[in-house]
């Protein structure tokens, strides 16, 4: 999961330095060069899998069209360091970054806007993907490059042992989870097994990017769009309520999440599951090649999510191009982002066993059991067409996410506090941030 701090009224300011210095939208008036080589920067390890992936992809452009491209990995501090470039008036050409930074860069001033007539393999683009690129003002100002969504991964051999089926509904998750938990499991007669994996620490949101996956399958949710780009808090609705409690339940009655949960983020969680301590984890495909190793292929499996009180429905992700404003070669920016999405762009970011440029593919003509024969990839696949949906581009996700989190978080770490009052305080929480974006429902 790429997750980023919420970036507060100062680094807007640099922004608008940005935007000021042009007689139009940032970076239209910019001299133009389409031989100038493309600055790319994408926000991963430096050194690490991902960097190497992304230059394959810029390595492929290149051969394709003939553009240069230069590639700059980033992470740590990654905002701050654009906004940097901001100030500057000297943003990269390109950046690749998660799809939840849409709205607080175009808020900005960051982005320019896509053509999608420039961009002819758009029309390939998976539906709900191409939606994701688009602003609460309905245009688009990021096209999606890699997509992934979240599955139920189970240890098979637990489940086998105690003669269990697929879990097919909540009751059968809880259940699942109850038995792994009492049951022993591995087999070795000690009590030191839980069900259910889940990260449920504060920092950068964990807590709600975890159990929205649980909350949108109750018909429930954080923030629900009331028309022309307005939204209301909902955290407060009946079926809200009822996910809340029900996950809730999970910690607090039937003790079947992993200790310590809520201080959790990913890396140990991912470590409880790989070292036999849980035996259930909602989460993308991503940990499929780590677990493969660390765990054993032949030890876990991956289902689609049971239904849900009203659906299956999970968290959708992905990763977006997004094309920076005062760049003085924009048909070459068109173009990188025409290759990211076209089907040799697609098939050159998901080669290899690691280190993948793009999880699921966004082109639809892209078969992902042809590049990838193993068929779990294929279950993601399906998952994500079919059950996958994304946050929404409000100019700034990040604070809905936080501020959700820390009531999710405080209520899992403390059972004694009333359920409908902590809501009732997350509410008007949201209700101040929506004000504040400006897309607060009268």
């Amino acid at each position: 999961m790429q997750r980023s701090r919420w970036i507060g009224a100062g680094v807007l300011a640099s922004a608008l330095v940005l935007t000021s210095c042009t007689s139009g939208p940032a970076g239209v008036d910019a001299k133009q060069n389409s031989k100038a080589p493309l600055e790319l920067w994408t926000r991963t390890t430096p050194g690490g899998p991902g960097e190497q992936g992304a230059i394959k992809l810029a390595a492929a452009f290149e051969k394709a069209t003939g553009y240069k491209v230069k590639v700059t990995a980033i992470f740590d501090d990654f905002e701050t360091k654009l906004q940097q470039r901001a100030a500057q008036k000297n943003l990269p050409d390109i950046v690749m970054n998660d799809v939840t930074q849409l709205g607080a860069m175009h808020s900005q001033g960051l982005l320019r806007e896509i053509d999608l007539d420039k961009i002819k393999n758009s029309k390939q683009a998976v539906g709900q993907g191409l939606d994701s690129g688009k602003s609460v003002d309905g245009k688009q100002f990021g096209l999606p490059y890699s997509a992934q969504a979240s599955a139920l991964l189970i240890r098979k051999d637990w489940r086998e042992k105690l003669k269990l089926e697929v879990p097919r509904s909540w009751d059968d998750f809880a259940a699942m989870a109850e038995a792994f938990t009492t049951k022993d499991p591995d087999g070795d007669g000690k009590k030191n097994t839980y069900g259910l994996a889940a990260p449920l620490s504060t920092k950068r949101g964990y807590a709600s990017w975890y159990f929205s996956n649980f909350l949108w399958a109750a018909g429930g949710d954080f923030i629900t769009e009331t028309g022309d780009g307005k939204y209301k808090p909902a955290m407060t609705t009946e079926e809200s309520v009822r996910a809340v409690q029900w996950f809730r339940d999970l910690g607090c009655k039937s003790k079947v999440i992993q200790p310590g949960a809520v201080t959790m983020e990913t890396p140990p969680t991912n470590e409880t599951f790989e070292a036999g301590r849980t035996g259930m984890f909602v989460v993308g495909p991503y940990l499929l090649p780590r677990f493969d190793e660390t765990l054993g292929k032949d030890k876990y499996e991956v289902v689609p999510m049971p239904k849900g009180p009203t659906d299956a429905t999970v968290l959708a992700e992905g990763g977006s191009v997004y094309l920076m404003a005062g760049s003085e070669n924009m048909v070459g920016q068109d173009a990188f982002a025409d290759f990211a999405i076209s089907a040799e762009g697609q098939k050159t970011g998901m080669a290899g066993d690691t280190g993948f440029t793009v999880q699921l593919p966004v082109n639809k003509t892209v078969d992902i059991s042809k590049v990838r024969p193993d068929p779990r990839w294929k279950t993601y696949a399906e998952i994500y067409q079919e059950s996958g949906r994304y946050a929404p581009s409000i100019p700034n996700w990040t604070p809905v996410r936080q501020t959700t989190a820390e009531s999710v978080n405080a209520l899992m770490a403390d059972c004694g506090l009333d359920t409908g009052t902590k809501l009732k305080e997350l509410d008007k929480q949201l209700a101040d941030i929506l004000k504040e974006q400006g897309i607060a429902a009268s």
